[in-house]
Parts: C-alpha cells; structure tokens; sequence
C-alpha cells in the first residue's frame, strides 16, 4: 500500500490511466490524479487514458474538459466507444437496435448502420441503461429474455458492471451484458478487460513513441478490479489498484493502518484478489 506512486512509476515509459474513478467521479475532478499523470508526461512519460465509456474519444476528451481536467495531463484517450464504431465497421448496413441513453448516441455518427426499433433489428448495440439513476438490471429482464429469444448478437458497448458518479454507484452496460451472455446470448465486448482494448491501446502507445515499447514497460492505473486489473493482467502488464469507493468503503471511524484508512486492509485487499493477479501496489487515490 503506497501513498504517492512517483517512486514505482517513474519506472515505467508508458500509463494506461483509467478515467471514471481515476480522474474523476462523474462529478468532480481528482487533482492530486491530475497532477500525477501530468507530472508522469513532464518526466518524459506517455499518458494513454484508457476507459470503457461508450463515448467516442472526441466525446470523452470534451467531458474531461468539462470536467477541469487540461489536455497536457494526458497524450491520447483509446474508449470502448472507439472499439465499439470498429466493431460497428464489420456490420455495414446492418439494422441496430440501441440499448442504452440517447447521451450515447454520437457512437453511431457516421456509421453506415441504421437505428431501428427492438422489433426490426438484426444487431443491439448495449451502451447502458435507459435511465441509470432509477432503474437497475432487473428492470430489463422481460427485455433481455425476448431479445435473447430472437438471437440477437449484442456489442456491449461499456463492459462495466457499475461505476462511482458522485458518492452514488451506478449500473452500465456490462450489468445488462452479463445477464444477456448467462441467458445464452452472444456477445463481443467493447473494452476491458477483454484483449482488443488492450491491442489498440498498444497501437496507440507505439504511434505515440514512435517505435514499439515492451509490455514491461507499461504500467496500467485503475480502480475496477474485474476490468483494469483482470485485463492488465491477462494482457501481460503491470498495475496499481486504485481503491475507489467502487470495491472499497470509504475511511470511517476506528483503526487506522499506515495510509490512515482502516477501509484499505490487507485482508481486504487479499479477498479482493482472490482470483485476479495481484497488483503491485494499492493506493487510495492517485497522487505523485
């Protein structure tokens, strides 16, 4: 468990940084994130923020804007919305049906596909939730179950489970994913902790360097245990698990360990992973 991650990353030429519970919440920027990575690139680091939002990057970039978060504390986003258009590329003229917040809609922007209704589709693009803030997976069984019944391929778009916005947890496509694979559907996933992610995440690093630089020598950053860690793991880099509220409680009241939070404990940590590889180290929140 570390404090600040100067001394462990500055080993490293490249970041993969996830963005929702790294950087920010959904609500507030994470300063003290924001200074890391943009210390990580002034030491001569690259920065590729990785994340499973459905938003293409352009989209993505404008949040992070929106948000407070400067251009030169990152050199290049890779999104699930990005894989997501790629995946979408194979389907040309193809009828899809969109699960998921017309917020999501810029992912279809200039696709050759066309948007129809859950009756004529031959494809569903799974981005979210209609309204993530009162509903929740169950709410979706009946839909599912029909979609299922008609063999319908789904591209999960998000293959989160649930993300921090605010102090709240919220459901993302993943959740509903899952559902639709355990009913018998059949899926690609769009974004970690699944390979094609990773693959395009490299591409984007070996651009940026200008020649290919070692799996050895990436460190991913992240706080989703079943897709930052799992996936930087299966693809063969290190990683630091960031302890958000996602997997782990927020400090309360009674002992305290060497970071100050009796939430982030060894024993914690151990049940945690379980059954993914361990990372190198945990922190509380990404600082330098």
């Amino acid at each position: 468990m570390i404090r600040a991650i100067a001394e462990l990353g500055s080993e490293y030429r490249a970041w993969l940084v996830d963005i929702w519970g790294v950087l920010h919440n959904g609500r507030s920027t994470f300063g003290g994130a924001v200074a890391a990575t943009r210390a990580f690139r002034a030491a001569g680091g690259i920065v590729v923020l990785l994340s499973n939002s459905p938003r293409p990057s352009e989209g993505v970039q404008a949040q992070l804007r929106g948000l407070g978060v400067p251009d030169d504390a990152y050199d290049a986003t890779v999104t699930s919305g990005d894989l997501t258009r790629h995946e979408l590329a194979k389907h040309a003229g193809a009828r899809v049906y969109h699960l998921g917040p017309e917020s999501d809609r810029p992912i279809f922007g200039g696709m050759d596909v066309q948007l129809v209704d859950k009756d004529s589709a031959e494809l569903i693009v799974c981005s979210g939730l209609f309204d993530d803030e009162t509903e929740t997976p169950g709410d979706y069984m009946g839909l599912l179950t029909e979609l299922v019944g008609r063999k319908l391929p789904m591209i999960c778009a998000n293959p989160d489970h649930r993300v921090e916005r605010g102090s709240e947890l919220v459901y993302c496509a993943g959740a509903l994913a899952v559902i639709y694979e355990e009913m018998g559907g059949s899926i690609v996933y769009a974004g970690k902790p699944h390979r094609p992610i990773y693959e395009l995440a490299l591409k984007c690093i070996t651009e940026l360097a200008g020649a290919p630089i070692p799996r050895s020598e990436i460190l991913a950053i992240g706080d989703g245990v079943n897709t930052d860690m799992e996936g930087a793991a299966s693809f063969g880099v290190d990683a630091v698990f960031v302890a958000s509220g996602l997997h782990v409680p927020s400090p309360a009241t009674g002992q305290m360990n060497e970071l100050g939070d009796e939430s982030l404990d060894t024993s914690h940590l151990a049940e945690l992973f379980a059954r993914v590889k361990r990372p190198l180290a945990a922190m509380r929140s990404l600082s330098w």
